[in-house]
């Protein structure tokens, strides 16, 4: 099971959750992976957690003020990233560009999707993974696996009829180990969260208690 954190861009410090993380990830043997700001990729990576930016944008080298480059992310340490995340919508085509942005540099990629329809149509532009997250329960502490489990049931089915080799991750809510289970027996290989984590005010025992059950 996967555990991305999303720091967003809260008022927390990224060091510290990325710390944690590191620790926990080596005492449980969960794999947890931390997405600071890109300002702060670089600190962060310094701690040994795993890394990743929160989107890279589909451009190269070149006049393109503003965007974040996806060179620039992997030089900070990253070794993947989010891409179109619901506060962070992008096209279709500009979904497409940012995965093989991703993939110049051999970051590992993860599409965002806001239900299985939408699913289907990123899993078809060959990503490493897409999370499932209905906007509405971003950030409730209402998990997806608890108000609506079709979702991710269906979000599963959607990936495997157009890739089975995209893995299915849930999003939304997931505030608890018994949500990270519940992910994991609807289908999904990991979870993305953040104000679980990113808003606790003790981050380190937010992520002991989320893979616990693990």
């Amino acid at each position: 099971m996967f555990v991305l954190v999303n720091c967003k861009a809260y008022p927390c410090d990224p060091v510290e959750i990325a710390e944690a993380a590191a620790d926990v990830a080596d005492d449980s043997g969960v794999r947890i992976a931390v997405a600071p700001q890109a300002a702060r990729l670089e600190s962060v990576s310094e701690t040994g957690v795993e890394t990743w930016a929160q989107h890279v944008d589909g451009v190269e080298h070149g006049s393109h003020t503003g965007s974040t480059l996806a060179e620039a992310v992997e030089n900070a340490g990253a070794t993947g990233t989010m891409i179109n995340h619901s506060e962070r919508r992008l096209k279709l085509a500009d979904i497409d560009s940012g995965i093989e942005a991703a993939e110049r540099v051999d970051l590992e990629c993860i599409v965002c999707a806001n239900n299985p329809d939408q699913v289907g149509a990123v899993a078809a532009l060959g990503p490493d993974a897409v999370a499932v997250e209905p906007p509405e329960l971003i950030g409730t502490g209402t998990p997806v696996s608890q108000a609506d489990p079709d979702v991710v049931t269906d979000a599963v089915a959607a990936a495997e009829s157009v890739d089975d080799s995209v893995d299915v991750l849930c999003g939304a809510g997931i505030s608890t180990g018994e949500d990270v289970v519940a992910a994991g027996d609807l289908g999904a290989e990991g979870v993305l969260l953040a104000s679980g984590v990113a808003k606790a005010d003790d981050p380190r025992a937010a992520l002991e208690s989320l893979v616990e059950p693990l």
